[in-house]
């Protein structure tokens, strides 16, 4: 069990994103707001493209800054006709439009994105511990957690796909699940944690229309849950500009 700063070999500042869904104004946003914390990594828990305008952008930028990401269902849906036919119309033809609008070069790093990612204690997945890129987390059940938690060995795991934030832990034979909002929470030592993130670039929770990420501080063992507000207008005209469906643009302010 990994044991210098709780989490990890190395003490780090890690920056964890998930679904930024071709949304480069948010992502732009997030690295900004990322750089005041000095981050040492950044992994991305996949859904880096799918319903937003400028998946080109988002890749490239991923690309250059070096950051580790891992599959979403929306990548699966570009290497896998029967998942792609199994999505609801507008996934669809997001994608359609999407796949325009990549390069070969993208879309070659797109399809060879890994299912899990794991190292130094740690797990990253899009969906569900401990590969999934499909099933969603949506408020699991106690036994539900049990199960999961079960599935794999690592103290801590982050995954996406539900597009809110989570927080659920397991501390001894006990499992729960925390509600949490904006700011920055403590990590217990003898705990395991399953947290979720939220989205980048498309978010569905209660909290706000931002841009949502994390910060983990393994040194400090704190998690801080950013809101980041962004230039939403700019991604709301590209959507009609080039033709993505409407509701694309409707999810993205209240």
């Amino acid at each position: 069990m990994p044991s210098v700063s709780g989490f990890g070999e190395q003490s780090a500042r890690l920056g964890i994103l998930a679904d930024i869904h071709g949304n480069y104004q948010a992502l732009m946003a997030v690295l900004a707001d990322m750089a005041q914390f000095d981050v040492d990594r950044i992994v991305a828990l996949g859904d880096n493209i799918g319903y937003g305008p400028e998946p080109e952008e988002v890749v490239q930028t991923l690309i250059e800054h070096r950051i580790v990401s891992v599959m979403g269902n929306h990548e699966l849906a570009l290497v896998s006709r029967s998942y792609c036919a199994w999505l609801h119309a507008a996934a669809r033809d997001s994608l359609i439009i999407t796949q325009s609008l990549l390069s070969p070069a993208s879309l070659a790093w797109l399809t060879k994105l890994p299912a899990v990612h794991c190292g130094d204690g740690v797990r990253y997945v899009h969906g569900c511990p401990p590969r999934s890129m499909t099933i969603y987390l949506h408020m699991p059940t106690e036994h539900q957690l049990q199960r999961l938690f079960a599935a794999y060995p690592e103290r801590c795991c982050f995954a996406g796909h539900t597009h809110h934030v989570g927080w659920h832990q397991q501390s001894g034979t006990g499992v729960s699940s925390r509600k949490v909002g904006i700011g920055c929470l403590a990590l217990d030592a003898d705990t395991r944690y399953l947290l979720l993130p939220g989205s980048v670039g498309q978010p569905r929770d209660a909290l706000s229309w931002h841009a949502k990420y994390m910060v983990w501080d393994q040194a400090a063992a704190t998690i801080d849950i950013r809101s980041v507000p962004y230039d939403v207008q700019t991604t709301i005209r590209l959507l009609g500009e080039r033709g993505f469906p409407a509701s694309n643009a409707e999810r993205l302010s209240w």
